[in-house]
């Protein structure tokens, strides 16, 4: 008897599952968009003398060490950042803050305002 009611529950429940499945599958296509939509033209043109220039994109070179995946930036050739992404954990940053080649290590791009706090008593 209890094999039985156990085989009525899995049988509702698996219709109910293919009722849904056939009901999403009828369903009716989503409604056209409202009438007097037109498509964005296309931007125009830079003006002349106001190409892009390509020196002033960073170049970034992606590798693997060991485990950790590393991004370097450069810009004119001279490295300022390096982004540093372990397989389990947050990225950090190394970055060259006064361009004279010393890292110095960020865990995350914020501003570097640390507030001063001084020890006003003690027990």
């Amino acid at each position: 008897m209890r094999r039985i009611l156990l085989l009525l529950a899995l049988l509702a429940v698996f219709s109910a599952q293919g009722v849904a499945w056939l009901a999403a599958a009828q369903s009716p296509p989503p409604p056209a968009l409202p009438p007097g939509l037109q498509p964005l033209p296309e931007p125009p043109p830079p003006p002349p003398g106001m190409q892009p220039d390509s020196t002033l994109e960073p170049q970034v070179t992606i590798t693997k060490r060991g485990e950790d995946k590393v991004e370097e930036f450069r810009m004119n050739n001279k490295l300022y950042m390096i982004k540093v992404t372990p397989p389990n954990g947050t990225p950090y940053y190394l970055i060259d803050e006064k361009g004279d080649g010393r890292m110095s290590r960020q865990e995350s791009l914020d501003t570097g305002l640390r507030v001063p706090m001084w020890v006003i008593h003690s027990f």
